[in-house]
């Protein structure tokens, strides 16, 4: 929880959780679960219907914390601006891209921000409502990361900011993978984060809502190798400790990847 306390307040209106920095939401992994090396037993059979279920209760209260974490997060709205350089630099200089799990939709609209013709999507249905209602002159629908809608070549750049987090078994993480580099143009950009490690957390209670979702963390090298065996060209990878106060107290990685 943001305070410390393993204790989150109940009811439709979690304010205590709201009126501290956010350090529990759709793209950290709450506090309150313990690190663990191995497969909860309480996990749901139907692992991407737990997930779109957990991220489609919580939705409100995550699209109130969250929506401007951004501003307390100054390296991630440099890379993200470097990221918006080059893109402009693919193909003919169109600017597509595609948020992936974007949550309610701020790290789309910062990057539309940039001049990047941006478009969002999520597994959840709740929270893409929200990025509708916060971001109504966006383009944003529902989907997989796993089975993109999106035709091959039509993206000139990709953000995946804390999705693929989600994909817990390494074949999941490969067919995200496929799929981001199949819609990807030659020479496309990805800029991805994740946590950095080799753990999977497990939470059941999340703004004070029964939820039943895991988060993955990546060891950067493992998950580097796993780019370029998807055909990408690995041309930063940058580490950063937590900023106090302002989000999980855990180790993030970014890769900034070339469609090779």
């Amino acid at each position: 929880a943001a305070s410390g306390s393993t204790e989150r307040p109940r009811g439709p209106s979690p304010t205590a959780a709201l009126r501290t920095p956010p350090t529990a939401a759709l793209r950290t992994p709450p506090t309150t679960a313990p690190p663990s090396t191995a497969y909860p037993m309480t996990a749901a059979p139907d692992r991407t219907a737990a997930t779109r279920a957990s991220y489609d209760a919580v939705a409100g209260y995550y699209a109130d914390a969250m929506s401007d974490e951004l501003r307390h997060k100054p390296l991630d709205r440099a890379l993200l601006t470097v990221f918006a350089e080059q893109v402009r630099q693919v193909g003919p200089g169109q600017g597509r891209v595609l948020d992936v799990g974007c949550g309610p939709g701020h790290v789309t609209a910062f990057v539309a921000g940039l001049g990047l013709n941006a478009a969002g999507l999520d597994l959840s249905e709740a929270m893409i409502a929200q990025a509708r209602q916060r971001h109504p002159d966006l383009p944003f629908s529902v989907g997989s990361m796993t089975a993109l809608p999106d035709c091959d070549g039509s993206q000139d750049g990709l953000v995946s900011f804390y999705s693929l987090i989600h994909m817990i078994e390494d074949a999941d993480l490969r067919a995200a993978l496929g799929q981001y580099r199949r819609v990807l143009a030659d020479d496309g950009l990805l800029l991805l984060a994740v946590h950095a490690g080799t753990e999977v957390r497990h939470s059941t209670d999340w703004f004070g809502t029964d939820v039943d979702v895991l988060f993955r963390f990546f060891d950067p090298p493992w998950l580097r190798a796993e780019l370029e065996q998807a055909a990408f060209a690995v041309e930063s990878l940058t580490l950063r400790e937590p900023y106090p106060g302002a989000e999980v107290p855990t180790l993030r990685a970014y890769f900034l990847a070339r469609a090779r």
